[in-house]
């Protein structure tokens, strides 16, 4: 029987059963008159669509799924008491770029695991590549301004690399311009010296060292989709017309975007990176949505138990470290969470700097943040983003609201790929930890961490061909009417959800994820708007 003739019987079987349920509703003396009015109104609203349902495409198949949210596991990183009483950091790295091979996939601040040939698990046979969208975090930099100490105890310079700022007219081969790099300097005249960190860096900027891990975070996925899998272009066939890149409005990303785009193609040429315009960016983001931003709000406040409870537990941590940094106690910045410290130490870390002692009359004193007070932040930092992404009940409409644009823009592009209309077959984000955390709260990850930089969530899109069915002994059914499956991979390896529809995201069917984003932001992201400005229940 041919498609045209399936879909034909479809549409006369739906009209039939809407004319035949009318019938019985309009001339019902048999059924209770509030069940009458109830089966009438939902007749009312859905004739419209069971008439249209045979006529939707195989790329928007509709599934039936669950969109309510599912807690995590329960293990030492959500455990209150094993963050504040606990030795290490749960076997994390944060003192290097450098993972041992042989440790390769272990959590790692400073350089997260990623897709490496070396570990990759190719699919069977069966399964053809059709597609590959990438999201990330920058890696590793300077620490925000905002998150320095009043006054530091040591300088930080940048002046093993140039942070590039020009123009260029495209199409004017005698006008070229110099390659000018910002050099930042410290006026002996201006009597207006900055707090915090003092040098020759930007506060943030990619450091030298983290766009060395840039540039090998881009050999590395080369190797895997061209050298492994065959399916990116090679260096010297037209690659521009099948991959594309983008970033934020913060310059950290396009740091890292040139670094990467460098390892991937080994090329200095120029490439377009893409980016949406100021307060309306997605991949940050930076839409306004203020039930979203709401949500959140309410999580990090005392009306929220378990957070108010966290940050009375870590009083002696904050005295300790406010003792030490000369951070006021009443600066509420760095105490409504650890984020501040977080940050301020992490980043010494990262870049072997010592961690910070007391100032006294102006010099170091003896009196020091200990190894054991800075993974004690570090723990408390992990806890802190499991409470607010995937703890708290209303973390999935939190996440869901303020990133839904993007999730719609990712399933848009899954759709392009189905019904054959999207020429881009590698599209690669890089964006920040707060746009990573919201994709992993949408996603309902079983285990949630603090997205570490150059974090790294890959969704590989399949074509299966013969049986539609994953071989997945985990699954009962996991059949694809369309016949695409995809594959969503987290510092290298399957991605597991606490959603029973979702589970271990290990060829799912495209029409399950579908159907899932669908439900929770809407079609092209049409429930965002509403959500987010409270017209729409989250």
């Amino acid at each position: 029987m041919s498609s045209q003739w399936r879909q034909k019987t479809s549409i006369i079987l739906t009209a039939a059963f809407v004319f035949c349920v009318s019938v019985v509703l309009l001339h019902s003396t048999f059924i209770q008159p509030q069940r009458v009015a109830t089966m009438r109104l939902w007749l009312v609203k859905m004739w419209p669509s069971l008439l249209v349902m045979p006529l939707i495409g195989t790329a928007a198949v509709a599934q039936k799924v669950d969109l309510g949210w599912y807690p995590p596991s329960n293990t030492s990183i959500n455990n209150l008491t094993a963050a504040l009483t606990s030795q290490g950091i749960y076997g994390f790295i944060f003192n290097t770029s450098e993972t041992p091979d042989g440790q390769y996939g272990t959590y790692n601040w400073c350089n997260m695991p990623h897709v490496r040939k070396s570990e990759y698990v190719k699919p069977v046979n069966d399964y053809e590549l059709s597609y590959v969208e990438v999201i990330q975090r920058h890696h590793k930099r300077t620490p925000y301004a905002s998150n320095s100490f009043p006054v530091e105890p040591y300088h930080w310079d940048c002046d093993d690399q140039g942070l590039y700022y020009f123009g260029r007219a495209f199409g004017s081969d005698s006008k070229q311009p110099a390659e000018g790099f910002w050099k930042q300097y410290i006026s002996p005249i201006n009597p207006y010296t900055p707090s915090g960190w003092v040098g020759t860096c930007q506060f943030p900027q990619i450091t030298s060292a983290g766009l060395d891990d840039a540039w090998v975070h881009g050999r590395d996925l080369y190797e895997v989709y061209h050298d492994l899998l065959g399916f990116l272009p090679g260096r010297d066939e037209d690659w521009r017309a099948k991959v594309a890149y983008r970033v934020t409005q913060n310059v950290i990303t396009s740091q890292v975007a040139g670094m990467l785009v460098g390892g991937m193609w080994q090329t200095t040429d120029s490439v377009p990176l893409m980016i949406q315009g100021v307060g309306v960016d997605s991949l940050e983001p930076q839409y306004s949505c203020s039930v979203g931003s709401g949500l959140f709000n309410t999580i990090k406040s005392s009306s929220n138990t378990a957070w108010q409870d966290h940050l009375d537990a870590a009083a002696d941590l904050f005295n300790t470290l406010d003792n030490i940094s000369g951070v006021p106690p009443d600066d509420s910045a760095f105490h409504v969470s650890f984020d501040h410290y977080f940050d301020n130490l992490s980043a010494r870390q990262c870049h072997a700097k010592p961690l910070p002692c007391k100032l006294e009359n102006g010099i170091n004193s003896t009196i020091c943040v200990d190894q054991d007070t800075t993974d004690a932040v570090y723990r408390m930092g992990q806890w802190e983003y499991s409470q607010i992404y995937r703890d708290t009940p209303s973390s999935l409409a939190a996440s869901t609201t303020t990133y839904g644009v993007w999730i719609a823009e990712l399933s848009q592009h899954l759709r392009e790929v189905m019904d054959n209309k999207r020429g881009v077959i590698y599209f690669h984000n890089i964006a920040h930890d707060g746009s990573m955390s919201r994709l992993l709260s949408i996603l309902q990850i079983d285990i949630m961490v603090w997205p570490g930089m150059g974090s790294e969530v890959v969704f590989e899109m399949y074509k299966r061909h013969g049986n539609a069915t994953a071989p997945l002994g985990t699954r009962i059914e996991a059949r694809s009417k369309s016949g695409f499956f995809v594959r969503v991979l987290f510092g290298g390896k399957p991605l597991k959800s606490s959603n029973p529809s979702l589970g271990l995201l290990d060829m799912i069917p495209a029409e399950t994820l579908l159907a899932y984003f669908d439900g929770l932001v809407g079609t092209n992201a049409s429930l965002v708007v509403g959500k987010c400005n409270g017209t729409l229940p989250v």
